[in-house]
């Protein structure tokens, strides 16, 4: 499930050169503090899925409450 929310995620990354820093930079918008840079894309595109990783492991720690994204739901239900 998570490989799933994952891979959904970086459907939405959006990518640019950034001519004055001379690297890319890509974020996910819908989720903030996702963004990263990289010598080219491909750099930034690994770094932004390790970000991603960092970014929701830390939210399912601190129980906060995760966006759907693409139908692929992380929330956590209790079961009675």
């Amino acid at each position: 499930m998570l490989s799933n929310y994952i891979e959904a995620a970086m459907k939405h990354a959006k990518f640019e050169w950034l001519d004055s820093d001379r690297a890319w930079y890509g974020e996910i918008a819908d989720l903030p503090g996702v963004w990263a840079t990289g010598r080219d894309e491909g750099a930034c595109r690994s770094e932004l899925r390790s970000v991603l990783e960092g970014w929701l492991l830390l939210s399912i720690h601190d129980h906060d409450e995760l966006p759907v994204i693409d139908g692929v739901d992380l929330s956590v239900r209790q079961v009675a």
